[in-house]
């Protein structure tokens, strides 16, 4: 059983180039997911090839499809796609199997393929009834397996808490192993330290030698506030060794404050928070910084960010706060796309990936959102781009 979408996008405009703020050249090396061969891609622009939506209530096998919080490519050229369902809402915590294909000048085709649950160490299924797990990453492993991450849940009670993770599993879902993540992204009390309820492990990647890097999505409560519109914060990049699962190395990564403040009277504030990134080298990654204010929309970032020799490793630092002295992973701009962007209003991106290269040598990428199964104002959106070089 599949389940397929297509949209011709007005962003088909097949001489349209954009340029990327603030970007000089940059070099991307191969990383998973990619079918680029020599390992190096110059880029100079992006060109939007267009865009797919299912819409939110979608049912695939009778289960809503939604939530895509991460987005692989497979090695036979599919993808994999996790929801962050928690159980207690939609149904089974799960993942699935996806086809997206599009031409050079579009359309984006999505199809729903299958289906999968994410099962726990005895080998069940975790619940349908009860949230106990909150998955929000996923990435192909070397080895053929898969990576996904969690935010866990926070609760008051031993019956109610779940501690965030990064776990390993097969491709049917089957509990392989759990990375051995550093105690400090653990919840305590969700108000003095430790992390803060939903703000964690949205971005997951892996690098070419294999290292995994994992970061929580806005600051820890001992390292600062959360982003405002007056300030920004910090977040912490952690590198996980695939042999022995365990923490080598963390840095700071910082994100600036929110670009647009919700209205007066908004049912929630705004926020800003590192929704994925995109390993481009063994220390080189793009990330996606997403703002959302209530009832204006989402503004989406693409930030050309690196580990360098100066970086910091901040490990056996308690607290990243106030007058903390360390040197943050390097930060530059390469593409701000506005609420409203190229006639399309933006969805709440939290995945991206690469994909095919194109017959005249271009590389694509593909980003995802998700729509948070809300049926009056989100989609589950996919984008397309052409990286062109300089």
């Amino acid at each position: 059983m599949s389940f397929a979408h297509t949209t011709t996008s007005a962003w088909r405009r097949t001489a349209a180039a954009f340029a990327l703020a603030a970007l000089t050249a940059a070099t991307l090396a191969a990383c998973g997911g990619s079918d680029d061969d020599n390992g190096e891609s110059r880029v100079a622009s992006l060109r939007l090839i267009g865009t797919a939506s299912l819409p939110t209530g979608t049912l695939f096998e009778g289960v809503e499809f939604g939530g895509i919080s991460g987005l692989d490519q497979a090695t036979d050229g599919s993808y994999w796609a996790i929801s962050d369902d928690r159980g207690g809402e939609r149904g089974t915590p799960r993942f699935y199997n996806l086809s997206i294909d599009y031409a050079a000048t579009g359309p984006v085709t999505v199809k729903v393929n299958r289906q999968t649950y994410m099962q726990r160490e005895d080998g069940s299924s975790f619940p349908a009834s009860a949230r106990t797990v909150d998955p929000e990453a996923i990435r192909l492993a070397p080895n053929g397996n898969l990576y996904w991450s969690s935010e866990g849940n926070w609760g008051t009670t031993a019956a109610t808490l779940f501690q965030p993770f990064v776990r390993e599993m097969t491709t049917a879902g089957k509990f392989v192993r759990e990375f051995k993540m550093p105690a400090i992204y653990n919840y305590v009390d969700n108000t003095t330290t430790g992390a803060r309820s939903n703000k964690l492990f949205e971005a997951l990647t892996v690098a070419p030698d294999g290292t995994v890097f994992v970061a929580n999505e806005d600051a820890l409560i001992q390292d600062g506030p959360l982003t405002t519109v007056q300030a920004g914060s910090v977040v912490r990049v952690t590198a996980l060794d695939p042999t022995t699962g365990a923490a080598k190395a963390q840095y700071a990564y910082q994100l600036p404050k929110i670009p647009v403040d919700a209205p007066a009277g908004a049912p929630f504030g705004p926020d800003n928070g590192l929704s994925d990134f995109l390993a481009i080298g063994n220390k080189k990654f793009i990330a996606i910084e997403r703002a959302f204010a209530s009832g204006i929309g989402n503004t989406i970032r693409l930030v050309l960010t690196e580990i360098t020799d100066a970086t910091t490793n901040v490990t056996s630092m308690a607290s990243l706060a106030g007058t903390a002295a360390y040197t943050p992973m390097t930060r530059k701009l390469l593409l701000e796309m506005p609420i409203n962007y190229q006639g399309v209003k933006l969805d709440n991106i939290e995945a991206i990936t690469w994909r095919k290269t194109l017959p005249n040598g271009h590389r694509t990428l593909v980003l995802a959102a998700d729509n948070n199964f809300t049926a009056d104002t989100q989609a589950n959106q996919f984008i397309v781009f052409e990286v062109l070089p300089d």
